[in-house]
């Protein structure tokens, strides 16, 4: 049975669940006619967890309630599991955090991330069972079991200031290629593709880009302008490169500390 995956962030905690709008329907006039507070649910664990809906209107007839996490430091939302181009199953969401970025000494956060999952990996993970927070965050071997894993994850980054598909490329480029000490042919090629994707391109507020590990040599590149990304704009088939992005986010020196942080007091409650 596969183990339900719990969302931490420093302002909420829940853990994924069937949603049924039907039972919901009957509400609709009294939810969308008084404000919604946050809901309290109880864990098979006994501990809490908060949950916020947002309506979304489809047509003149229905509302659909999406479940969703927020990132306290840019209040970007993100839903709590997606269905992600090229993954086999739903993702659900483990962590997020946000870049910052320092500018003659003022800090400017950049992008909003969050980290999705295959919730099988969990039982791949039962060897950390029962380590805190701070044990999981700074225990390697664990985020490098996650990279190896043969199951689907992928980084959601969602921009939250306009920047130029250049200036996105370099600053990640900046920090992958020290990673990579001798690149190969093929990591050269790997890193090519990846440029070309974002040559041009102007990002806008909001624009998503998913970085999806299908395996650990075998990574897909979604790029959106309005909306999760319905189509692979890139694949990248480099070990070097994959592996040099992932510690990029999850390695010892995180370029966003606080995804790595929430990430790792999500596994600390999930495990």
């Amino acid at each position: 049975m596969t183990t339900p995956i719990v969302y931490s962030s420093s302002t909420l905690v829940f853990s994924p669940f069937p949603f049924n709008s039907k039972a919901f329907l009957p509400q609709i006039h009294q939810i969308c006619s008084s404000p919604q507070k946050p809901r309290n649910f109880s864990l098979q664990n006994g501990k809490k967890f908060s949950t916020h809906f947002t309506p979304m209107v489809s047509g003149s007839s229905s509302v659909v309630y999406a479940q969703y996490a927020e990132e306290p430091a840019t209040s970007v939302k993100f839903l709590k599991s997606v269905d992600l181009p090229g993954c086999s199953s739903s993702l659900s969401l483990l962590g997020t955090g946000y870049r910052e970025k320092v500018f003659a000494i003022i800090g400017v956060k950049v992008y909003a991330a969050g980290l999705y999952v295959n919730p099988s990996m969990l039982n791949e993970l039962s060897p950390w069972k029962g380590k805190s927070k701070p044990e999981v965050e700074k225990d390697l071997a664990l985020f490098q079991s996650i990279y190896q894993s043969s199951l689907e994850k992928s980084l959601q980054i969602s921009l939250v200031r306009d920047v130029d598909g250049k200036t996105f490329w370099d600053a990640l480029d900046e920090a992958v290629s020290p990673k990579i000490k001798v690149p190969t042919p093929v990591d050269e090629s790997a890193l090519s593709t990846f440029q070309s994707i974002f040559q041009g391109l102007s990002l806008k507020k909001g624009t998503l880009i998913l970085l999806t590990w299908l395996e650990p040599s075998k990574m897909l590149v979604s790029v959106s302008l309005n909306g999760i990304p319905t189509k692979v704009d890139a694949t990248i088939e480099s070990m070097n490169v994959t592996k040099a992005l992932f510690d990029v986010f999850f390695g010892e020196s995180p370029v966003s500390p606080t995804l790595k942080s929430s990430v790792a007091n999500g596994l600390a409650i999930t495990l």
